[in-house]
């Protein structure tokens, strides 16, 4: 199967995503798009440990990840593409599209967000480019574990 998510959780991987998304979309690999992560190996080394052997994880910077989409798609294992900001994400959609869904988990506080959720806080501009993104097609929702309903774009004004 393709790329099963596309989210944007600034904590990127943790036990929410592993166990939460993972186990009940039987992942076989994460796809960690963060420019930072990619380029130092240490923090790479420390996303490696909160995962699983039988999930691969993978890293990239928002342009190799733009090219590396279509190979993500294409693989048979269940797989996440996970970002830590929407920033990043939207640009990754706009390289990548078409993007069907993207899911926001946890965007937590941060000076200039306003809370639209518990577990969702965006800034102004982070509303505009979400809206931009389902504007051109893509479906926007927050949903923090896949037990929960998903809360369209529009209920986050």
């Amino acid at each position: 199967m393709p790329v099963v998510l596309f989210r944007v959780d600034d904590r990127l991987v943790h036990g929410q995503v592993v166990i939460g998304w993972g186990k009940p979309l039987n992942l076989g690999f994460i796809a960690l798009v963060d420019d930072a992560v990619a380029s130092s190996e240490w923090e790479r080394d420390l996303y490696r440990m909160g995962v699983p052997p039988e999930i691969e994880l993978r890293f990239a910077g928002v342009v190799d990840a733009s090219r590396e989409v279509a190979t993500w798609r294409k693989d048979p294992r269940n797989g996440i593409v996970l970002t830590a900001d929407v920033p990043t994400m939207a640009a990754l959609c706009r390289a990548a599209a078409p993007v069907e869904r993207v899911n926001l988990g946890g965007i937590h506080h941060r000076p200039g967000r306003t809370l639209r959720l518990p577990y969702v806080y965006l800034t102004d501009e982070e509303f505009r480019m979400l809206e931009a993104l389902a504007v051109s097609g893509t479906e926007v929702t927050a949903q923090d574990l896949p037990t929960s309903l998903p809360v369209p774009l529009e209920r986050l004004r």
